[in-house]
């Protein structure tokens, strides 16, 4: 009965031992495959210039889909079901699915940023209800620093499912100023002198040409609508140098502060 009872747990340890050594070999094995067929998808996605996020996204799928293949593999070796494991592994994924929708949502929002490229990393955006430039697209958020230097995470749902404004995607942008004037300037006057004072700041294209247009009259006079047009990296530059044009034209004209008129009507 004992030398039974031996010969039947060493032939039980013996299998178990075979197993646990054919799963340690398959998990080698296949964490050395999954590496290498990682490294020949990163080499093929760098030699086509393909964005580094989408290449994190495409590697980092793959990665799980081989990982959970293999795991599956190696529990198969030890005589559990994988259809049982794979139903299990639906439900649980359809139970967190639903009970993390929200964040979900903002995966697939990144996907579709990454595949529709609205923006990249770097670019100047406005969206969400943040402006600044973008220092990296995650997978659920992306990270915005503003003008200010505040290091701003916002949720790719609502980036996508908001306007997106790129001042990157265009060579040059447009500034828009407005110059407030008194009655009694001569327009003509201040408008030859803001165009030459707007040449002759640093950065200012020369086409197209800067615009200097009566924009409107209000109850203290004219106003000049005053639009230099500049290269993305010099907008700021340009913007502070126009408001320090109009300054300039308006002190050296002696140009009168603009003060509101109102006029009544003589009702004897």
């Amino acid at each position: 009965m004992n030398q039974a009872f031996i010969a039947n747990a060493v032939s039980v340890m013996t299998d178990l031992g075979i197993k646990i050594i054919g799963a340690l070999v398959m998990w080698f094995v296949g964490r050395w495959f999954i590496g290498f067929v990682l490294k020949l998808i990163a080499t093929g996605l760098e030699k086509r210039n393909v964005e580094s996020t989408l290449q994190a996204y495409v590697k980092a799928c793959i990665s799980g889909l081989l990982n959970v293949i293999l795991i599956v593999s190696i529990l198969g070796q030890f005589g559990v079901q994988t259809a049982t494991f794979a139903a299990v592994l639906a439900a649980m994924g359809f139970a967190i699915g639903a009970a993390w929708s929200g964040l979900l949502a903002h995966f697939a929002a990144g996907v579709f940023i990454i595949v529709l490229r609205p923006f990249k990393v770097g670019d100047f955006i406005c969206a969400g209800g943040v402006t600044g430039t973008v220092a990296e697209i995650g997978p659920f958020a992306t990270v915005i620093d503003t003008p200010d230097n505040v290091h701003t995470t916002v949720g790719n749902n609502k980036i996508l499912s908001d306007n997106i404004q790129n001042y990157t995607a265009n060579p040059f942008r447009r500034v828009d100023l407005t110059a407030q004037l008194n009655h009694g300037v001569d327009l003509q006057v201040a408008v030859a002198a803001l165009k030459t004072k707007l040449a002759a700041i640093p950065n200012v294209m020369e086409t197209p040409r800067a615009d200097v247009e009566l924009l409107e009259f209000t109850a203290h006079g004219p106003k000049l609508a005053v639009r230099p047009y500049c290269h993305n990296d010099h907008y700021w530059q340009v913007y502070f140098a126009t408001n320090e044009a109009i300054q300039q034209v308006c002190s050296e004209n002696r140009f009168t502060v603009p003060e509101q008129h109102v006029y009544l009507r003589n009702m004897s």
